[in-house]
């Protein structure tokens, strides 16, 4: 382990989540169960991200940027919607939504996350 670097839930491939300098890096996040459509994902995305966030001592406040990747254009007022609900008011980070082929074909969307601890 490198010094004042430390990773979690580390697998053969990836860390879910890393944390240097104050800064908490969040690896894509998606959802668990892939069969909800584009509001239930989207929801299941960001508890993840919740979840993550908390175990680092950290909450989505102090989100520094947001990188969104979504199958379907046609989601993204759905997917919006859900993110706007989930922000507290005045806590609007830097984000980039593209459209993507996301790894697996029933993911619709997945969100990659760096926040201040």
């Amino acid at each position: 382990m490198t010094q004042g670097l430390r990773r979690f839930h580390v697998g053969d491939r990836l860390s879910e989540m890393t944390i240097h300098n104050g800064t908490v890096y969040l690896a894509g996040q998606v959802a668990a169960d892939a069969s909800a459509d584009i509001r239930g994902q989207t929801e299941q995305v960001l508890a993840a991200i919740d979840k993550l966030l908390h175990e680092a001592g950290t909450d989505k406040a102090r989100i520094l940027m947001c990188q969104i990747f979504i199958k379907d254009l046609a989601d993204f007022p759905v997917m919006n919607e859900v993110w706007e609900d989930w922000l507290a008011p005045g806590d609007a980070p830097p984000r980039a939504t593209v459209q993507a082929n996301l790894a697996k074909p029933d993911w619709r969307v997945e969100m990659v996350v760096t926040a201040a601890v």
